[in-house]
């Protein structure tokens, strides 16, 4: 009979149940069925038979058939959800008896923004990767609003104020958005000296997430401001939006991290420095489980120590006012 035991799992008796968790990480984490049987290294039917024997010992239903994509049924998110916690404390409990309790071992997906995902998140994790040889580490980046509901990360690096308040959170970087437009374009049009001056220019609007892309927030949380502004021109690429700013076309508003170098440069200039921005800091996101793989907790150490020196910033403390809860 064909073995469908996953990679690099060591053999032994009554482990059937490990065995079927294992099996079942592997399948809630494919797009399909034939992608975890090449993940698996089996064949599609041995696949499909292994999962029809865990529904019917389970005696509920736990993936809908003929869907295009694999989809869970409510019972498979909720068995997928406890699987990845059990396997990790297996792990743990294994490294610290065999003395290898400083080897991170599992897989890691993290969800980042397109921009800084490409810009810092993905060379961090090479760093991160190459430290650790038996983790195998996935980036995902997207321009989509984040949904944590879909449980589709161990870690997500978020911009801004995590959109659902039930995840646990810590603060990597700080950030803010700034408003700011090239020399050439300040020289034709003049700089503005109030918020409402901006309703004379030209704003390049970034359409990112589902957020309110026009309305551009001034102030702080004590006395907020904001106003909707208008312009030719609007994009869902923010390089597309800079690019704009940098040829002189209007003001755009983006956050620091993406256009400290321009400043430091004097190709964009920062406009009404005199009035604050609201914070748009950089989190770590996590599911707000009972259990925090070692794996994580220590990708996230490792990306609050070294984030704020590639974006320029001094490093950001573990306190109660940066938002740590991890």
């Amino acid at each position: 009979m064909e073995s469908i035991r996953p990679p690099g799992q060591r053999g032994g008796r009554n482990r059937s149940s490990l065995d079927d968790l294992e099996f079942f990480r592997v399948v809630a984490s494919s797009e399909t069925l034939t992608a975890a049987s090449r993940e698996l290294g089996c064949s599609l039917p041995v696949v499909s038979k292994r999962l029809s024997a865990l529904e019917r010992r389970l005696d509920v239903r736990l993936v809908q058939r003929g869907a295009r994509r694999l989809v869970l049924t409510s019972e498979g998110e909720l068995y997928a959800a406890r699987v990845e916690a059990i396997l990790d404390q297996v792990r743990e409990l294994e490294d610290s008896v065999t003395d290898r309790s400083d080897r991170l071992r599992g897989s890691l997906v993290v969800e980042a923004t397109l921009g800084l995902g490409r810009a810092h998140i993905a060379p961090l994790l090479g760093e991160f990767a190459e430290a650790h040889p038996e983790l195998h580490v996935r980036l995902q980046t997207s321009d989509l609003p984040l949904r944590p509901h879909r449980r589709e990360f161990d870690v997500a690096v978020h911009v801004g104020t995590p959109p659902d308040s039930s995840l646990r959170m810590r603060r990597l970087a700080e950030n803010r958005r700034l408003p700011c437009a090239a020399p050439s374009y300040l020289a034709r049009h003049g700089a503005p000296a109030s918020i409402e001056d901006l309703a004379g220019h030209n704003c390049i609007v970034l359409r990112e997430n589902e957020s309110d892309f026009a309305l551009w927030r001034f102030g702080d949380a004590a006395s907020p401001r904001h106003l909707r502004v208008h312009g030719g021109l609007s994009s869902n690429d923010g390089d597309v939006v800079t690019g704009w700013a940098l040829e002189g076309r209007g003001v755009i508003m983006r956050s620091e991290w993406h256009i400290r170098p321009h400043l430091d440069r004097g190709e964009l200039v920062h406009v009404l420095p005199h009035i604050p921005t609201p914070s748009a800091d950089i989190y770590a996101l996590v599911e707000d489980d009972v259990h925090v793989p070692r794996r994580v907790s220590r990708l996230i150490d490792f990306l609050a120590a070294r984030l704020p020196g590639r974006l320029h910033h001094p490093k950001v403390e573990s306190d109660p006012a940066s938002g740590t809860l991890l």
